[in-house]
């Protein structure tokens, strides 16, 4: 998928669970991957599947992306500038997710999945712990400015330091987006946090503006000149 992916199922020693859970990484990988010549993604972007032929998965992310794209007044937008699909922005929160109830209908209780700094968590870590979710320094990735208990909620950034700019504005795909270089969001499950630290992350600095009218969402940004700004409920999260 293109990034790192580690599953920590805490005390539990499972290896068929674990082999089951990067398997189904994999599956959603070989549908959605746009790095992959022989992906459903490709195949549609090439012309050689129609719409009406596409896998029930690919309908419910198409579904998903419109919905999003509705919902941030279109800054949420599969469709690159040049035209052709690209539903990353999607595809992550929702893997994770699925593994997540993977997981969940096998009877694990306390896990971690963390997929390109996206993470769900359930449960207690192996000490019996609530998880803790470091928010990286993106001036300096081996320094973490904050520490958070997201409880049963997911957490995922957005940002320029690790990808560079892959993010745009579909209102104005030319401007560059380098007024925030993370944000980090917290929400109801993972796909949500991440399908809105997306979205957030294209309107710039009124990203956390919009967030701030959403009910269950908290969210952490650091500009360009390495100063931070939250949401009034973040602090509920902090470790201190």
């Amino acid at each position: 998928m293109g990034m790192p992916i580690t599953i920590d199922l805490a005390c539990r020693d499972d290896a068929d669970l674990q082999r089951a859970a990067f398997d189904r990484f994999r599956q959603i990988d070989h549908r959605f991957s746009p790095y992959r010549d022989d992906s459903e993604l490709a195949a549609l972007n090439a012309g050689a599947i129609r719409a009406e032929d596409l896998s029930d998965e690919f309908r419910e992310i198409l579904e998903l992306a419109e919905d999003a794209r509705e919902f941030s007044d279109g800054y949420f937008d599969v469709r690159r500038p040049d035209g052709l699909l690209d539903p990353s922005g999607v595809v992550k929160g929702w893997a994770i997710k699925q593994v997540a109830q993977l997981l969940a209908r096998a009877g694990s209780e306390n896990f971690c999945i963390d997929a390109g700094g996206d993470i769900q968590v359930a449960g207690c870590n192996a000490r019996g712990e609530p998880w803790r979710v470091g928010i990286r320094n993106p001036f300096a990735e081996d320094e973490i400015v904050k520490a958070i208990r997201p409880g049963a909620h997911g957490v995922a950034t957005s940002g320029s330091y690790v990808r560079g700019h892959h993010i745009y504005d579909p209102h104005q795909p030319d401007n560059r987006l380098d007024e925030i270089v993370s944000l980090t969001v917290v929400a109801a499950d993972v796909l949500a946090a991440d399908l809105l630290a997306t979205a957030a992350f294209a309107m710039g600095r009124s990203g956390l503006r919009f967030l701030q009218t959403l009910t269950d969402v908290e969210a952490y940004a650091i500009d360009r000149d390495g100063m931070a700004t939250f949401t009034p409920g973040f602090a509920a999260y902090v470790v201190t």
